[in-house]
């Protein structure tokens, strides 16, 4: 299920020239034209040069965002219908196909709801069903009427669709980057009062100590041991509050991943999309990225590296792939964080996760229901994939407590 929405996802709108071919409708009219059983083969000709001209700007500058909007779609479209309803009233037959194409160009044209579709396609349906009722019997009728609607409809809802989609994913991308801004901005507003305070009584104990000193050594040496107190307290809380952080954030391991990237002269490609994660299945993420990028920067020989988070209804994939063709067995085995070797299986690599190998990263995933593959990425590079189960429970108590710290 997950595998399908994502290919879903990954889809492309159709582009112009994807409605190109549909002109292959009116071959045999073309067909007639040329064995001269169409009466003035002449004015017909003309009128499907024209029909194709119009069809094929109609479509091309409705599909262009610059020329979207303008009103060259809506002239070319409002020629486009007075040449097809002459050449269905003129000729009939065959060249009533013309309609259903007017109402797929009619459906690029009109869809989004910003004009009025349906009237436009209810009268194009029924003026092909009319003329065709009238030139070409009741069974011509209904198939060119219902083909007329058909068309139009459905080309408004498939591009509407992947429109609707597009926007989806610029939010979703919008909300993740404002996100990260947001648990920048709390982290550092939680460090600065972390130490603002404790910075403060360090300065006033070592002012002490310096004016007590010369006169009373003994309460110097009681003022010293407050500041050692102090700054051992002040480590154990930034420990804690880096460590919660680090844990906490898929983002900003994104972020720190990024930079590293960035500093090692590796192109570096981030994307993230879907709603927001547990705080256990973000460490255990935030894990991963750390390791992957590591690796990329010592041991690929990289020049672009892409880290992909997509997360589901039901399950969330991470995916980090480089070009690199450096180190690749020695990535495959695993290494630590610090360089190290490490052995273990090709697939999942290193061992101990306290060393952030791939193996006992495997471990930590599989615990939780999920998994981690690495390997070559084609002939060149190398790809480490992470799933994970989404449990929705979690996925609502995240989502407000988001909203709560903002």
């Amino acid at each position: 299920m997950y595998a399908t929405a994502e290919r879903i996802e990954r889809l492309k709108p159709p582009g112009r020239r994807a409605f190109v071919p549909w002109l292959f409708m009116l071959t045999g009219d073309v067909q007639a034209l040329f064995k001269g059983r169409t009466p003035l083969p002449w004015l017909g000709g003309a009128g499907v040069a024209a029909f194709m001209a119009l069809y094929l700007t109609t479509v091309f500058t409705a599909l262009d965002e610059r020329r979207r909007h303008t009103r060259t779609p809506l002239l070319a479209l409002a020629g486009l219908a007075a040449v097809t309803y002459a050449l269905g009233i003129g000729y009939a037959g065959n060249w009533l196909l013309c309609f259903p194409l007017l109402s797929l160009a009619s459906g690029i044209v009109l869809r989004g709801g910003r004009r009025k579709l349906g009237p436009v396609i209810i009268t194009l349906s029924v003026s092909a069903g009319v003329i065709a009722g009238l030139r070409g019997g009741p069974s011509d009728s209904l198939t060119v009427s219902y083909g007329t609607m058909l068309s139009g409809l459905v080309t408004a809802a498939i591009l509407s669709l992947f429109e609707t989609v597009a926007q989806l994913r610029a939010t979703r991308q919008e909300l993740a980057r404002t996100a990260v801004e947001k648990e920048r901005l709390r982290f550092s507003r939680d460090l600065h009062d972390l130490l603002g305070h404790t910075m403060s009584v360090v300065v006033v104990k070592a002012e002490a100590v310096r004016r007590l000193a010369p006169k009373n050594l003994e309460a110097a040496l009681g003022q010293a041991a407050d500041i050692e107190a102090v700054g051992r307290q002040a480590l154990t809380e930034i420990r804690e509050a880096v460590t919660g952080y680090r844990e906490g954030s898929l983002a900003t391991e994104l972020d720190r991943a990024r930079s590293a990237l960035d500093a090692a002269g590796v192109e570096a490609v981030v994307r993230r999309e879907g709603p927001p994660l547990a705080p256990q299945t973000e460490a255990l993420l935030g894990w991963v990225v750390r390791e992957g990028v590591t690796n990329v920067v010592r041991h690929s020989g990289a020049a672009r590296c892409e880290i992909e988070v997509r997360s589901g209804m039901d399950r969330v994939r991470l995916e980090i792939t480089d070009d690199g063709g450096g180190g690749v067995g020695s990535r495959a085995t695993g290494t630590n964080a610090d360089g190290g070797p490490k052995t273990g299986s090709p697939k999942t690599g290193g061992t101990a996760i306290g060393g952030t190998g791939l193996t006992g990263l495997a471990e930590r995933l599989a615990t939780a229901g999920g998994s981690l593959e690495s390997g070559p990425a084609g002939r060149r590079g190398f790809r480490l994939v992470a799933e994970l189960p989404v449990d929705t429970e979690d996925v609502v108590e995240a989502e407000v407590e988001g909203a709560r710290t903002a």
